[in-house]
């Protein structure tokens, strides 16, 4: 049988490795339909295109002629067991393959089947219309201020301040790491900031390259770069004592107080302001509303406890036990109304579209989110540090949104949601030089329900929220296994993705029920553990085999800088009876995320792993020399390209080809 491309070192992963990096810059832009809603360790379409392209061509075959095309493989059937955001099932879709989608986590799941789901633009148009003159006034009586001419202007953002009462005086103190209030983005080429004075809570403006200053008003010396409270500690005002903040608030969420507001003035300028009687009066409005609507159940708010988890244990320790606690009183009010009446929406395309911009919006709207500054989106979204740390010094942005405000429903609904159409329409293939415009549309996909519909190979795509250890498909049914396992010892999704869940769950609808308090499961495949991780994917690649045609292929993706990530995925490749044929070094999602910045040596690469079954008249060898040539030459081809790589990057390669020889089977000590 003659080899395919991806079997092969003919595969142009350099090529589609600097297409990638393109793609990675922004990936909201070049592959809208992924980013409909939060998730994590989102792919890179194009590379799961040339995957997918790679399984079905010749090794004889261009694939960067095809890479372009209007390719239509309706033979062809591929399933995800580990979906995510459904890069895999996306790119399938735009091949015409009939794709099979499984992730354990409904939220993912249902993100992905809306996102997929036929969009009618002008019924969408309708029905924000309608949503708009029912609700928008309302919310948007919360974000109305008076500017510095006593005028009413619109708030785009108010400003919050962790509290702690010193234990020795007694005094309540604000947590500022710093009095900066915001800057620029790069501040050295515009310098201008505006600040805090710590003593009378005026705002002006000062100049970045200074270091201290004297406030206008009460004339108070203060060095503005530093604030009374550094990492878990703070200096109290009045005593000087320092102090731990986690022994002050003792279990209970700390008090934060409303301190300032960034507001669009009478002639239409942004205009940073201390805030006021009027805004202190709003804010208690919001809190008597809550309280009166709540008791007469007109809206519903999350209910759900936080469980104990990685993720989960900062925010437990200050005090902040509920879903619902991660959220202001005016928060919840808000959004409680506004997802009360989307709820009502008779379209139920519509209300799931909408219900789920409505869940993309609350890693924006809550207590751990933060300023950003000018020149750059201003919120930045609460899952920016995965572990979820509370946030001194959050930002409460408008809900409902105004043109020159990020975060908000109407504006993800103006920008994501067209974005998401727009490529639906008319999808395009990142370009080196530019984009090129494909000859189908996305918009006509038939998307069923794995476990309820009856399954037809028809270039429809199936997708289910369960275990991938157990699918309901024949034996042999399927062409290739496309997927992205997850890494072990990394962010446990599961405990994130309870936060949207929360609120998901109060209206249940498609994949969404509320027949669990978490969407937790012990059988995901995420552990800190090596060995419980590698037998867990040991049995989803186990039924990967089952259900793979006798000459299909497994190709999945992953990197992890431990030898015990390395290691577990070579025993769960054998156990479950596949070898890998080859790999391939690709351009990783993001060579800057949070995690890899804090290594030395960042990994920008993932490698792309090749595994087919193992038969009895199967005969290979490759020797551990073999793989250090291999990983050699494949460098030498990212560096063609202009890639600089890391020591790191270099070790991840030859430990993909050291996973074509019986090294990791057979080690017990770290390699170096």
């Amino acid at each position: 049988m003659s080899k395919t491309i991806i079997e092969d070192d003919s595969f142009p992963f350099e090529v589609i490795s600097k297409i990638a990096e393109k793609e990675s810059w922004r990936k909201d832009i070049n592959r809208p339909i992924y980013h409909l809603h939060k998730w994590w360790a989102k792919r890179l379409g194009s590379v799961f295109r040339a995957i997918l392209l790679g399984c079905v061509l010749d090794k004889e075959e261009n694939l960067m002629d095809k890479f372009y095309s209007s390719n239509q493989y309706k033979d062809q059937v591929v399933a995800d067991l580990f979906m995510g955001s459904g890069t895999t099932i996306g790119e399938a879709a735009k091949l015409g393959m009939t794709s099979f989608g499984c992730d354990i986590n409904p939220v993912a799941v249902e993100s992905v089947r809306v996102a997929l789901t036929p969009f009618n633009e002008e019924r969408l148009e309708v029905e924000f219309k309608k949503l708009a003159a029912k609700v928008s006034a309302y919310l948007l009586q919360f974000y109305k201020s008076k500017d510095s001419k006593d005028i009413i202007c619109d708030v785009l953002y108010y400003f919050w301040v962790m509290q702690s009462i010193c234990k020795k005086c007694n005094t309540r103190n604000d947590l500022f790491t710093d009095y900066i209030l915001s800057k620029d983005a790069y501040p050295q080429r515009k310098p201008k900031i505006n600040v805090i004075c710590p003593k009378c809570n005026e705002i002006f403006i000062e100049n970045y390259e200074k270091k201290d200053t004297i406030c206008p008003s009460c004339k108070y010396e203060f060095v503005f770069r530093k604030g009374n409270s550094k990492g878990s500690t703070f200096i109290c005002s009045m005593c000087n004592s320092e102090q731990k903040i986690l022994e002050n608030i003792k279990g209970e969420i700390p008090a934060f107080r409303l301190f300032a507001k960034l507001i669009i003035d009478s002639d239409g300028n942004k205009q940073y302001l201390k805030c006021n009687d009027y805004d202190l009066q709003m804010y208690d409005q919001a809190v008597e509303e809550l309280t009166d609507l709540l008791e007469s159940n007109q809206i519903k708010i999350p209910d759900l406890n936080l469980e104990k988890g990685y993720n989960t244990t900062q925010a437990i320790k200050y005090g902040f036990k509920n879903w619902s606690d991660f959220f202001n009183p005016r928060q919840l009010l808000l959004l409680g109304k506004l997802q009360k009446e989307i709820s009502t929406i008779d379209d139920e395309i519509i209300r799931d579209i909408f219900s789920m911009i409505f869940s993309s919006i609350l890693e924006f709207n809550n207590r751990f989110a933060s300023y950003k500054g000018e020149g750059t989106g201003a919120v930045r979204h609460m899952f920016s540090n995965h572990v979820l740390k509370p946030e001194k010094r959050p930002i409460e942005a408008n809900l409902w949104g105004t043109t020159r405000s990020s975060g908000s429903f109407s504006g993800i609904f103006r920008n994501r949601l067209k974005r998401i159409i727009n490529y639906k329409n008319n999808p395009k293939e990142v370009h080196l030089t530019s984009n090129h415009n494909a000859k189908y549309s996305l918009n006509n996909i038939l998307v069923r329900n794995w476990d309820t519909e009856e399954i037809r190979f028809d270039g429809a795509v199936y997708l289910r929220s369960g275990d991938s250890s157990s699918l309901p498909l024949e034996n042999g049914s399927v062409d290739f296994v496309i997927t992205d396992p997850p890494f072990f010892d990394n962010v446990q999704y599961s405990e994130l993705a309870d936060f949207f869940y929360s609120w998901l769950r109060l209206y249940p609808h498609g994949f969404i029920l509320n027949d669990r308090e978490t969407t937790r499961n012990k059988l995901e495949v995420q552990d800190t553990d090596s060995v419980t991780f590698s037998k867990k994917l040991e049995n989803v690649f186990k039924e990967g085999n089952r259900i793979l045609k006798p000459d299909g292929l497994l190709v999945f993706t992953y990197h992890h800088s431990r030898n015990e990530g390395w290691i577990s995925i070579a025993h769960s490749i054998e156990k479950a009876g596949f070898y890998v044929i080859n790999t391939h070094p690709i351009k990783a999602e993001m060579s800057v995320a949070a995690p890899k910045q804090q290594a030395k040596e960042p990994i920008q690469l993932d490698i792309i792993i090749v595994c087919g079954k193992i038969l009895d008249n199967e005969n290979r060898s490759f020797s551990i020399s073999d793989a250090e040539k291999k990983a050699e030459l494949k460098a030498k081809r990212m560096e063609s390209q202009g890639f600089t790589l890391t020591e790191n990057d270099k070790k991840v390669i030859l430990q993909g080809e050291l996973l074509k020889t019986d090294y990791f089977l057979k080690s017990e000590t770290p390699w170096v």
